[in-house]
């Protein structure tokens, strides 16, 4: 059993960076991983959902991982998404990222067809098989996925040595309380849905992943440093104004990620590209909302850290 405690903390979902064809741009992973390192976050979750995982190929994944391991390597924690809607490719993924050497693998169900808990089961350690010497956390996020993570489950799931916790993106929260119970000693949960930070720290997660967390982390972090220190009415006000900065990130014709990494480009000089079709990317309209998020978090942060 690793070290846990590599896993608690802010660990921001990696974003796709593309250069200006297109393409997924090593060049420009490697700015955006060493800018949030620098930042100070406890690690990187690679190729999940902010990583535009179901719309990239394999050799396209495996390309954002190791630009990411080149730059940040023994800096950080870095978990590897690797699920693919198959399980070879998922497989190939999983050992790709173990002879990286990242700290664990992640993974959500397969999708579409609603399996039986067994074969979702066997899915994950065919997957864990792949990388025997690396950690893997289950990726719970029903609302796109289609399918939940079962408590019985979780606890079959458990049996695996190297199923060390879950990455929990399910919106109840006291769903997070129930991993936590289930799991029991040697166990990791996470908080994902980035609107209750806080609220998913104080049931029991030991930290978040969240796909808005590269576009402020400096909010992020300050939240998790009063969290700590159990100043929960100190952290609250900026749980708030983070709430109304998602909402912002979301009210656009451009999906979020194209309104994060243009806001990203505003506030940081950090030129990430747009998003893979058929996600929508930013119009003309979009810009003076994608302005006024970008200035807003400027404000949130002079005004909390």
């Amino acid at each position: 059993m690793s070290n846990l405690q590599k896993y608690h903390g802010v660990i921001p979902a990696f974003y796709a960076c593309y250069d200006e064809d297109g393409h997924v741009s090593a060049a420009r992973t490697r700015l955006l991983a060493r800018h949030l390192v620098d930042k100070g976050v406890k690690g990187l979750y690679v190729g999940g959902s902010s990583g535009e995982c179901i719309y990239l190929e394999k050799e396209e994944r495996m390309l954002t991982l190791e630009a990411v391991m080149q730059e940040v390597k023994g800096e950080c924690t870095i978990i590897a998404h690797v699920a693919c809607n198959n399980t070879q490719e998922s497989c190939q993924l999983a050992a790709h990222a173990e002879k990286l050497g990242v700290d664990a693998i992640a993974s959500i169900p397969p999708i579409y067809f609603r399996l039986p808990d067994y074969a979702i089961a066997q899915y994950w350690n065919d997957i864990s098989a792949a990388a025997p010497d690396t950690d893997f956390i289950i990726y719970n996020i029903p609302q796109l996925a289609g399918v939940a993570l079962s408590l019985p489950l979780f606890r079959e799931m458990r049996k695996n040595p190297r199923v060390i916790g879950v990455k929990n993106s399910s919106m109840p929260t006291q769903d997070i309380e129930g991993f936590v119970a289930a799991g029991g000693e040697n166990c990791v949960v996470f908080n994902g849905p980035d609107e209750q930070f806080i609220a998913g720290r104080a049931i029991g997660a030991c930290g978040g992943i969240g796909g808005t967390y590269a576009a402020m982390p400096e909010l992020f972090l300050k939240m998790d440093e009063l969290v700590k220190a159990g100043r929960f009415t100190d952290a609250r006000p900026i749980q708030h104004e983070v709430n109304g900065i998602i909402a912002d990130l979301c009210a656009c014709h451009g999906h979020m990620y194209a309104v994060i990494k243009k806001v990203l480009s505003i506030n940081e000089g950090l030129h990430l590209g747009g998003v893979h079709k058929p996600m929508p990317n930013l119009i003309d309209s979009d810009m003076p909302k994608v302005e006024a998020a970008a200035a807003r978090i400027r404000r949130a942060i002079a005004t909390f850290c």
